[in-house]
């Protein structure tokens, strides 16, 4: 099987590796990690969400509210890490560089508005 692989860098410069996954994939239960719905453009890949948790849950819970669809994701960039708090320090330091997560453009909400 030929794996594709997306590095994302975050804005702390730390470089984490995502294995790239049609939107449509099934992913088993029960599988912590971090995940990009993510759509290609002329300047490559650019996230529309930016997650962390139960991959299979939280990503068909997105898939279900549509707004990840309906922004333009393709794929789902998705890797096992079975620590939370390494899980939220990686989420955050990617959402710090890859603004385009966030409403308007994306799905990510800010906090505080």
């Amino acid at each position: 099987m030929n794996e594709q692989i997306q590095v994302w860098q975050g804005l702390s410069g730390a470089n984490y590796k995502f294995q790239i996954y049609p939107i449509d994939v099934k992913f088993s239960p029960n599988q912590d990690g971090n995940y990009i719905f993510a759509r290609q453009s002329s300047i490559g890949w650019e996230a529309v969400y930016i997650g962390q948790g139960d991959i299979k849950a939280r990503t068909e819970n997105h898939l279900a509210d549509l707004c990840v669809v309906n922004k333009g994701a393709t794929h789902i960039h998705a890797h096992p890490n079975g620590l939370e708090t390494d899980r939220r320090k990686e989420e955050i330091d990617l959402l710090f560089k890859h603004t385009e997560a966030y409403e308007p453009q994306g799905c990510n909400v800010k906090a505080g508005g």
